[in-house]
């Protein structure tokens, strides 16, 4: 199954690498491409078996997939907790306010470290967590204004956007084949609604879960208890 993933990975970065973005879109990082010998590791890790679970973001964070090749990649799950390692090497161009390092970038991803520790909590053995869940993002790009400011896919103009979204649903619907979940969960609103859309007519159930963005006052207030509730809620967890 991880080669069924490796090969649609492959394909999905060869395709979005032909699409074209203009202003204010300036920067365009695609870690599929020059941190692929760790999203390599991960999917050989990750994509073992029939999963119950699919959790599903947006695309990736500045310090996170961007740094590691790994979705919401925060840095210490990455390199300790999934014992992941390699060298990541530089997208082209790079903004110089958003250099990559790899893993020996020293910001935290916000976001990353509240997923991952989660599920590390629940799991201390990363393998435990693997064998029933797996984590992908809906986008593999970082798009970037001039200013280094993050721009989501979301408010790419529709021209943009739709091309983007169609090759982004044929690689979902792919995961879900290969894997055969009996749960996509959309992390936030987004990665639901464009699941429900890709995912329309299959045997699948959609939910969701809180964004643990830092940008969410919501998330802010106790996100590992207000996740966790609403996996229970929906009996994925016990």
């Amino acid at each position: 199954m991880s080669d069924s993933l490796t090969k649609a990975a492959k394909k999905l970065s060869e395709v979005v690498n032909s699409l074209s973005f203009g202003e204010p879109t300036s920067f365009i990082y695609n870690p599929l491409d020059y941190a692929w010998s760790i999203h390599q590791q991960y999917l050989k890790l990750a994509g073992v078996g029939k999963k119950k679970v699919v959790f599903l973001g947006m695309n990736p964070g500045p310090f996170g997939m961007a740094q590691t090749g790994v979705p919401f990649g925060e840095i210490p799950a990455v390199r300790d907790w999934m014992g992941l390692k390699g060298t990541v090497e530089k997208p082209n161009p790079e903004h110089p306010k958003r250099p990559v390092e790899g893993l020996d970038c020293a910001k935290s991803e916000v976001s990353g470290r509240r997923l991952w520790g989660l599920f590390s909590e629940k799991f201390p053995d990363g393998k435990d967590f693997f064998k029933d869940h797996f984590v992908a993002n809906y986008c593999p790009l970082v798009f970037m204004e001039e200013s280094g400011r993050n721009r989501t896919p979301d408010k790419l103009p529709a021209f943009e956007k739709k091309p983007l979204e169609e090759v982004c649903d044929k690689h979902l619907q792919e995961i879900v084949e290969i894997l055969e979940p009996e749960w996509l969960i959309g992390v936030g609103g987004f990665a639901k609604k464009r699941a429900e859309k890709a995912l329309k007519g299959m045997e699948i159930k959609i939910g969701t879960i809180l964004h643990p963005s830092p940008a969410s006052p919501a998330a802010n207030r106790g996100w590992a208890d207000a996740a966790t509730k609403q996996l229970k809620e929906q009996e994925i967890w016990r």
